[in-house]
C-alpha cells in the first residue's frame, strides 16, 4: 500500500500542514534506496528534487498560488527529454548525452509544480515487452523480483509499484504503458494519438508513439492529462480534442467485448478466468456488456493481422527514425574507425542492442524497393481497415473491453531467445495504437494459481479520453 494513495489526498495533507513537500520527497528517496535491487531508476536527482520541495514548502507557508500538480513527485522514462539532464533511451549509442531542451509534456507538468525525481529504466528505444533490453540491465517486478515488469516502460511501472513516486510518465508505442501496468497491478493510460505533444519524446514509431502515465488511480492520470494535453507549435500532429476533466459521467456504460478473443492461442487459463470474472463485476455495477463478433479481415479476423501489421509499420518507422544515430553529431562514437563509413558501421554495431538492430534491419527490408508494395504499403492499407473496424465497434458502444496480455509477468530470461514469442505478447495492446484511440489498463484481480497481478484494458473512441478515465471512478 503506497504511503500517498492519490494527489488529492496528498495535497489536502500539505494544505493542512500534516506533512511537507520535503518529507514527501524524502519518503520517495528512501523508497528508491530500499528498492535499488529492482533496477527501476538509471539516475536519481535527489538534491534537485529536495530543492524544489523546499521552494514549494515556502510558497505554501506564504500562501502563494500553487500549480495544479503541486506536491506530485514524478518519475520520467529515459526516452523523454528534460533540459540539462541526461537522456539515453537506455542505449549505449546515447551514452553521456545531455538534452538541450525539455519535452513539451515535461515543461507543462513543471509549470504546474510537479517534481521530477529521476529517470527510469526502459527497453532500448522503447523496443521490447519485458524491460530486459536495456544497457542498464533488466528491471525486476516488485511483486515477484524473478519476473519481468513488462515493457518498454517497465522502470516507470516499478517506480510507482514500489512507491518511489506518485505518478510515472512513460510512452506507449504498442502497449508499452498498459502491459507493464497490468503486470505490476497499476492503472496505465495511452491517450488518443495527437492528444499530447510528442515533442521531446525520442522517436521509435512516430505514427504510434504517445506519452502517457502510470498511477495508482485514474484520477491522478486525468489530472496529468489535463495539464499535458493540447496544441503545441513543436508538433504538427497534435489535435485539440478540447479535453475537460470536470463534469459528471454516466454511471452505466455500453461495453463491447469479443468472446472469440478468449479462444486466442496462448491465452492463459488464469488470465481468462480473471477476465470473465471482471465482466461479471461490470454487470453487477450496472454496465451493459455487449458481445460482438471479431471483425473479419481478408482470410482471417482482425486479431490475426494486428501483430504483423504493427511490426511491419513500426520497424519501418524505426529504420528511418534511428538513422540519425551515426556517431557524428552526438552520443557514442566508436574508436579506431579509418573512414566515415567505418565510423557509421562500428558506432551503430557497438551502440545498438541486438533487438534494435533486428528491428532496423526488418524495417529497412520492408521499405526496400522490391518489397515496399508487398509489405509496407499493404500494412498501411490493413491499418486503415483495423482503424475503421475498431471505430465501428466504438461508434455504437462506449468502450471495448480486452485483455492486456495473454499471460501474467513471465520469469526473466524466459522469452529472451524467442523474438516472435516476445512480439506475440503485444497481441491485445497494439490495436489501440494502430487505430489511434485511447486505452486504459486497470487492475482486474490476481491470477488464481500464482497470485500475480492481472489487468484488463478498455478502449474508447478517438478523443474520448476523459470519458474513459472518468467512467469507473
Amino acid at each position: 500500500m503506497p504511503k500517498f494513495t492519490s494527489l488529492s489526498t496528498l495535497q489536502s495533507a500539505l494544505r493542512a500542514r500534516t506533512t511537507s513537500v520535503r518529507s514527501v520527497v524524502q519518503h520517495y528517496l528512501d523508497q528508491i534506496e530500499t528498492h535499488q535491487s529492482l533496477n527501476a531508476y538509471v539516475e536519481v536527482w535527489a538534491e534537485e528534487a529536495l530543492a524544489q520541495a523546499d521552494a514549494l514548502d515556502l510558497r505554501l507557508r506564504q500562501k502563494k498560488p500553487l500549480g495544479k500538480l503541486f506536491g506530485a513527485v514524478v518519475s520520467l522514462k529515459d526516452n523523454i527529454c528534460y533540459a540539462g539532464h541526461q537522456v539515453t533511451a537506455a542505449s549505449k549509442i546515447l551514452e553521456g548525452f545531455t538534452s538541450l531542451y525539455s519535452a513539451t509534456a515535461v515543461e507543462r507538468i513543471l509549470a504546474e509544480d510537479a517534481i521530477i525525481i529521476g529517470r527510469t529504466n526502459c527497453d532500448q528505444f522503447g523496443m521490447g515487452s519485458s524491460n530486459e533490453n536495456s544497457v542498464y540491465g533488466p528491471v525486476r517486478n516488485a511483486a515477484a523480483p524473478d519476473r519481468v515488469p513488462g515493457g518498454s516502460s517497465g522502470g516507470a511501472a516499478v517506480s510507482v509499484q514500489a512507491d518511489t513516486c506518485l505518478v510515472a510518465m512513460g510512452s506507449d508505442t504498442g502497449g508499452s504503458i498498459r502491459q507493464p501496468a497490468a503486470f505490476c497491478g497499476l492503472w496505465g493510460f495511452k491517450p488518443s494519438y495527437g492528444c499530447i505533444s510528442r515533442h521531446g519524446l525520442i522517436a521509435y514509431g512516430s505514427s504510434f508513439d504517445q506519452i502517457g502515465f502510470l498511477a495508482n488511480n485514474p484520477d491522478d492520470i486525468a489530472r496529468f492529462l489535463e495539464v499535458c494535453a493540447g496544441p503545441d507549435a513543436f508538433d504538427s500532429t497534435v489535435a485539440d480534442y478540447g479535453l475537460q476533466i470536470a463534469g459528471s459521467q454516466s454511471r452505466s456504460s455500453r461495453i463491447a467485448w469479443i468472446p472469440e478473443v478468449l479462444d486466442s492461442p496462448g491465452l492463459d487459463t488464469g488470465v481468462r478466468a480473471v477476465f470473465l470474472a471482471y465482466i461479471e463485476q461490470l454487470k453487477s455495477a450496472g454496465h451493459q456488456l455487449i458481445p460482438v463478433e471479431l471483425p473479419k479481415l481478408g482470410e482471417g479476423t482482425m486479431l490475426d493481422y494486428l501483430v504483423p501489421t504493427y511490426y511491419v509499420l513500426t520497424t519501418a518507422e524505426a529504420s528511418s527514425n534511428l538513422a540519425r544515430y551515426d556517431g557524428v553529431r552526438y552520443g557514442y562514437r566508436a574508436s579506431g574507425a579509418k573512414n566515415l563509413e567505418e565510423t557509421y558501421r562500428l558506432t551503430r554495431t557497438e551502440g545498438f542492442s541486438d533487438e534494435v538492430k533486428r528491428r532496423i534491419l526488418l524495417g529497412t527490408f520492408v521499405l526496400s524497393s522490391g518489397y515496399y508494395d508487398a509489405y509496407y504499403q499493404k500494412a498501411q492499407q490493413v491499418r486503415r481497415l483495423i482503424q475503421e473496424q475498431t471505430l465501428a465497434i466504438l461508434s455504437s458502444n462506449d468502450f471495448l473491453l480486452m485483455p492486456v496480455a495473454p499471460t501474467v509477468a513471465w520469469p526473466i530470461g524466459e522469452k529472451s531467445d524467442d523474438p516472435v514469442a516476445m512480439y506475440l505478447a503485444d497481441i491485445f495492446t497494439v490495436q489501440a495504437n494502430l487505430a489511434g484511440v485511447p486505452a486504459l489498463a486497470l487492475p482486474a484481480g490476481a491470477h488464481p494459481e500464482n497470485g500475480l497481478p492481472v489487468g484488463v484494458q478498455l478502449l474508447a473512441g478517438l478523443g474520448a479520453d476523459v470519458k474513459l478515465l472518468s467512467a469507473f471512478t
